[in-house]
């Protein structure tokens, strides 16, 4: 039979035999109704805040805190909304980056879409290591919160943002906007080495030390005027629900949604797990790395997990590089981490976790030595990599497609 397998903007085709197909998993189906309707009902009905047409009233200046080009928000839609109301006041916009490298044109377009010429000249990209930055306090587990001064000196903030499972902070959306959206390199530093615990997982909020860590951190600013948007998309990119209001009621209240979309049960693990991160997920492997997450999840122990992902611009971050690159096994990565943390280790240590009792291969545009130094064994296509993985494991073994992998949690 033939499958579609998603590749950056576009798909391979492969041709596998019936016997070895355990599934082909997406985001489960849902009853999505009309968008904006949606999108309007949660602006009219916020949880714990006035109406967003109250909350905007009054004068003064308004930030609008926005997700970068790695995450499927539909911030363009959001504006396609709120664009009448707005129209006049003292708004600007700042991309929650984190660490992340500043948009490219084409995901400046993909973020903003019809209204990136009307707003281009207010839209700032958040630049964790060179803005200036404002020290708000300091988290119960002595994490320093340092936040863009933008987001400081607005009277009001607007958060649009989208919800999600994330390999370690248990969800994307809500606090994220701020940490570590709007947060400073060393902040984020602090906060993102709770990763590298093991109550540090998908789904997982209450005893996360991410999430918790997030939650305090955060409790400095409850005086601050904010509005969040959050939205939970259905396996077509389409609005399913929002929430809106308070920055921690309105996040909760999407998990519930997020979990009947994005959480898919299976019979049992696979020999072979294909995981793909599409597109605009697909950016770099260092954010393509959540595919191999949630992959190992539907994995038997000595099976072989494909990463999909085209890395459009690459590695991503360097210190994440630098350290795979200079280990040769999986458990050396390990140790050099047990000697002191940096900022993106927590990526190098779930590669090299999985990399301890499975074999990890991808299909991606980096070249081959540059997939070897990161432990992934490279192929050309999909094909070429089922086929040698089913002669690796054998003619019966099974092949499960994971064709969302950045964001889908399978479950036994």
């Amino acid at each position: 039979m033939q499958i579609k397998v998603p590749y950056g903007q576009g798909e391979q085709t492969i041709t596998i035999d019936e016997k070895n197909l355990a599934g082909i998993v997406h985001p489960n189906k849902v009853d999505t109704k009309d968008e904006y309707e949606t999108l309007q009902h949660a602006l009219a009905n916020p949880i714990g805040t006035s109406s967003f047409k109250d909350f905007i009233s009054g004068g003064g200046s308004i930030l609008f805190i926005v997700n970068d080009g790695t995450r499927p928000t539909p911030t363009a839609k959001v504006l396609d909304i709120i664009e009448k109301d707005i129209e006049g006041l003292d708004i600007s916009f700042i991309i929650a980056t984190g660490v992340h490298r500043a948009p490219t044109e084409e995901e400046y377009r993909f973020i903003f879409g019809k209204h990136l010429d009307k707003y281009r000249d207010r839209i700032h990209s958040h630049d964790s290591k060179n803005d200036e930055m404002v020290h708000i306090g300091t988290s119960k587990s002595g994490t320093e919160m340092w936040l863009n001064k933008r987001g400081m000196e607005a009277d009001k903030l607007v958060m649009i943002g989208s919800v999600e499972p994330h390999y370690f902070a248990g969800y994307t959306g809500g606090r994220k906007s701020f940490l570590p959206g709007i947060a400073s390199y060393s902040t984020i530093e602090q906060n993102h080495k709770y990763a590298l615990l093991p109550e540090a997982k998908a789904l997982a909020l209450d005893g996360n030390p991410v999430h918790e860590d997030m939650i305090d951190a955060l409790k400095v600013i409850a005086d601050k005027p904010i509005f969040s948007i959050q939205t939970v998309l259905d396996r077509d990119r389409k609005i399913y629900a929002a929430t809106a209001g308070h920055i921690h009621k309105s996040f909760y209240a999407a998990i519930d949604k997020a979990t009947e979309v994005f959480c898919v049960r299976i019979e049992s693990k696979a020999d072979i797990v294909v995981s793909v991160a599409p597109y605009p997920m697909d950016v770099d492997l260092y954010q393509s790395q959540k595919a191999l997450d949630n992959g190992k999840l539907a994995l038997k122990n000595g099976g072989i997990l494909i990463l999909v992902s085209k890395c459009r611009t690459g590695i991503g971050h360097d210190t994440f590089y630098k350290l795979l690159s200079a280990c040769d096994t999986a458990q050396e990565v390990l140790d050099e981490i047990d000697r002191g943390y940096k900022l993106g280790y927590h990526k190098a240590a779930k590669m090299a976790e999985i990399g301890v009792w499975a074999q990890m291969w991808g299909v991606t545009e980096l070249p081959d030595d540059v997939m070897k130094n990161v432990l992934l064994r490279p192929f050309g296509s999909v094909q070429e990599a089922v086929d040698e993985a089913i002669k690796v494991k054998g003619a019966d073994a099974k092949v499960l497609f994971l064709m969302d992998g950045s964001i889908t949690v399978p479950l036994l």
